[in-house]
């Protein structure tokens, strides 16, 4: 198994990763802001809040990079060719709105934090960038897509929870909508194109019926691994969802705070749903 992620397998339909809590920091990072401000771009304590599912038979991919390093839910070519010190060799996006991110510095390799402050007192070379690639980017998508090949081998269709969570208030750099108060849930599946409508709908009006608040496709639709293994069409159904942090933690101290185990119990019912769920009968 590789270190830079865990992937469980399971026996249902349902699939669950988290690409953005990761804590490991490889020594050949070499940041040079402050560590407390670059933690802030982790999903922090994501695997907890979900760390009952492999125990229900749900697949569980992990990273342990953090997402700073590399970024696994951006595609190979969203590349901020500004970070180099020689052309990059490999395709680079020509789409405008992949591209705004990246120029927000939240490419595949992140220039900036969320508040925009600079990670790097230093050009990258290609070759580092590439290794990362090679060292978490493709393992972790091969793990998220075996996870869900195997579900939809075993049982006709697979849903895929695409697992996250989010400031409390928009950053200056992390959304086209800074200083936006975030609802409670931000279920996202890219304006209908990787999940059935009636799925996501189910989804929402679980959570709203818990009493959260919930926002659809707004401000996160989803990115990369919602886009890349959601084919509703074929049966194969991916969502991404954020919650808000401070559900569950300090965001300053980056503490749990008693808010998670409510929140936890709330996640587990939804898996739970989703385990009952067959979305070819919605």
């Amino acid at each position: 198994m590789t270190p830079f992620l865990r992937s469980l397998p399971g026996t249902t339909a349902l699939v669950l990763d988290s690409p953005h809590s990761g804590t490991d920091y490889p020594d050949d990072f070499a940041y040079a802001c402050a560590l407390p401000t670059l933690r802030c771009a982790e999903d922090t304590h994501v695997e907890k809040l979900y760390d009952f599912a492999p125990a229900l038979g749900a697949s569980w991919v992990e990273a342990f990079f953090p997402r700073s390093y590399l970024d696994a839910n951006r595609d190979t070519t969203e590349i901020d060719v500004s970070l180099f010190d020689e052309a990059w060799p490999d395709p680079v996006s020509t789409d405008a709105k992949v591209m705004s991110k990246v120029r927000l510095g939240k490419g595949l390799v992140w220039r900036t934090t969320d508040d925009g402050v600079p990670i790097y007192q230093r050009k990258l070379s290609v070759a580092e960038v590439q290794a990362r690639i090679a060292r978490c980017w493709e393992p972790y998508h091969a793990a998220v897509a075996q996870a869900i090949d195997s579900a939809h081998q075993r049982h006709g269709y697979s849903i895929h929870l695409n697992c996250h969570s989010m400031p409390a208030i928009a950053s200056s750099h992390a959304t086209e909508f800074p200083g936006d108060a975030h609802a409670d849930f931000v279920v996202g599946n890219r304006d209908g194109s990787t999940s059935s409508e009636p799925l996501a709908r189910l989804v929402c009006e679980h959570l709203q019926g818990l009493g959260y608040s919930v926002s659809y496709n707004h401000p996160y639709k989803g990115v990369e691994l919602v886009r890349r293994y959601g084919e509703p069409l074929q049966q194969r159904h991916s969502i991404q969802l954020e919650v808000n942090r401070k559900l569950y933690m300090d965001e300053q101290t980056l503490d749990m705070h008693e808010g998670a185990v409510p929140l936890k119990a709330s996640l587990q019912s939804l898996v739970q749903l989703l385990l009952q769920t067959d979305p070819r009968k919605l």
